[in-house]
């Protein structure tokens, strides 16, 4: 049979005579004929007809995007804020429950803890069964923990809270992966980072209430029955917010749009799922040495962060007596500027895909951040706190996005959610070592010698980050998807003519005088 159909503007193809098989050889394709030779450079036709779906499928963003993204970073807000609201008035609830100070800084430490055996199984259901799902698990899981908490409004039921938290904990494991997956699966090429700050905003927004509300909701009262009513207040309100977000996430949520939003997540959903295997895909990032340097620097700056935050309120207490406040107010500083610099990052990031530089000049300023907080802490001044602290958060804050970000780009296509619980899973690891670490350092030789050690570690990580080579895989595959779309325009008598074999109808045109394609001529003769 003959097969005709129309190429684009390519270099001619040779046609090669191919003498015909012996009909014994078994599986033979019996027949002589001429087989299709591509110019070198050209893209090969079965590529050309297999790669059909993500090269012209049709990219059109969802209104609805936006309201997944509101959603979801309510949702993580809450959560966040449960994870702080013990350490932002660690010295009340240790008199409430009669406990260590120690043991109410596990209380923040636990999201860290657990978040680290379960990444690997939550990840895989992420890639297995999709957004909608694990949504459902992390507001469900989220609302129940805030339920079990209002159980232990008694000085001795310190277990039925640390309960509440490790139910919050595994909702946690639910929702910090997230960010970069939303972005990539709901957001077009050339707003996936602004969408992926946002997202990571709910977080930072959280952890700014935990610093702020609960200062303000339950003062410092020595009556044992008068600060179990306020805790309950605290109790009842996030409760009743988690539930209603439960609710909202069973109504709203969706799995993903009608339409991919760029040609990048097209070329992913036209992916056969055999051709994924997920062990396959976490041994293709352990060994990525780019995004291994990003996960280590990734872990110090994060994890930096996490015990500063954790450590915070006893700090400022520390150098200011009676200030619990103030200290909630100097954490929520570090976050509000946080979330501005996220946000500015992740514009620029959209406007100029500078991942590598962003990032190192992000990692410089959250280094020297942190080496002018640590020594104007001790000043007395507490103004000085404010504006150390805000410039401290704008950078160290501002960073947890594009982490996320840059570490989509050198691991493309590789899952989003599989990279970004990477990075967390490193990022717990040296949470929970700076927060310990540094806790006992504190306890000992005082605050200055604590934050010394952080700054320590980020200056490493700073060296490590200017390592990192700025393999940007996902721009230049919607780069190249782009010019495929534009330079080779799809003619559906190609796709019929070789998948059906039937005699599709040359079709040449002129343009100017000239031809405007060249003719592609296939034959396979039986």
């Amino acid at each position: 049979r003959g097969k005709l159909c129309e190429d684009t503007q390519q270099e001619p193809l040779k046609l090669t005579f191919v003498p015909e098989p012996s009909r014994a050889e078994p599986g033979a394709d019996h027949g002589a004929g001429m087989v299709l030779q591509e110019p070198a450079g050209a893209p090969s036709l079965s590529t050309a007809v297999g790669g059909v779906a993500d090269a012209t499928a049709e990219v059109q963003l969802s209104r609805l995007r936006w309201a997944v993204l509101l959603l979801f970073s309510s949702y993580s807000l809450c959560n966040a804020f449960q994870w702080i609201q013990y350490g932002s008035i660690n010295n009340i609830f240790v008199r409430f429950y009669d406990v260590s100070a120690f043991a109410i800084d596990w209380l923040s430490m636990s999201y860290m803890l657990i978040y680290i055996p379960l990444l690997f199984p939550v990840a895989w259901l992420l890639d297995k069964r999709g957004l909608r799902l694990i949504a459902l698990a992390g507001s469900a899981l989220n609302a129940m923990g805030a339920w079990v908490k209002l159980g232990s409004l008694k000085p001795h039921l310190f277990p039925v809270t640390v309960m509440g938290q490790v139910i919050c904990a595994l909702a946690q494991v639910f929702i910090l992966g997230m960010p970069s997956r939303i972005a990539s699966v709901w957001f077009g090429s050339h707003e996936v980072s602004t969408a992926c700050s946002i997202a990571v905003f709910g977080n930072q927004l959280g952890i700014a209430a935990g610093f702020l509300v609960p200062p303000v909701l339950i003062p410092n009262e020595e009556d044992v029955e008068k600060l179990a009513y306020h805790i309950s207040i605290m109790f009842f309100m996030t409760a009743g917010v988690a539930s209603a977000l439960f609710i909202l996430v069973i109504i709203v949520f969706k799995e993903k749009p009608l339409h991919p939003p760029s040609r990048a997540q097209a070329s992913i959903q036209s992916r056969p799922t055999a051709e994924y295997s997920y062990m396959q895909s976490i041994l293709r990032l352990l060994r990525n040495a780019n995004f291994l340097l990003l996960m280590v620097t990734y872990g110090l700056n994060v994890g930096c962060f996490y015990a500063l935050s954790t450590l915070l309120s006893r700090m400022v207490i520390h150098h200011y007596p009676g200030e619990e406040v103030n200290a909630g107010r100097i954490g929520l500083t570090i976050i509000l500027s946080g979330m501005v610099g996220a946000l500015i990052s992740g514009i620029w990031l959209d406007k100029t895909k500078t991942y590598k530089q962003t990032t190192l000049v992000v990692y410089i300023m959250s280094l020297v951040g942190m080496i002018v907080y640590t020594f104007t802490l001790s000043l007395g001044h507490l103004w000085v706190v404010f504006v150390t602290a805000g410039s401290l958060g704008f950078f160290m804050t501002g960073y947890l996005p594009l982490g996320f970000e840059f570490a989509a780009e050198l691991t493309y296509p590789e899952s989003e959610g599989t990279s970004s619980g990477l990075l967390n899973v490193s990022a717990q690891i040296f949470g929970i070592a700076f927060t310990i670490g540094q806790g006992q350092i504190m306890d000992r030789f005082g605050t200055k010698a604590g934050n010394l050690l952080l700054c320590s570690f980020l200056f490493l990580g700073t060296v490590m980050t200017a390592f990192i080579k700025a393999d940007l895989r996902r721009q230049q595959a919607n780069l190249e998807n782009e010019q495929t779309v534009s330079k080779r325009p799809f003619n559906p008598c190609c796709a019929a003519a070789i998948s059906s074999g039937q005699h599709p109808t040359s079709h040449l045109s002129r343009k100017g005088g000239g031809l405007w394609g060249s003719s592609l001529l296939a034959f396979s003769n039986r």
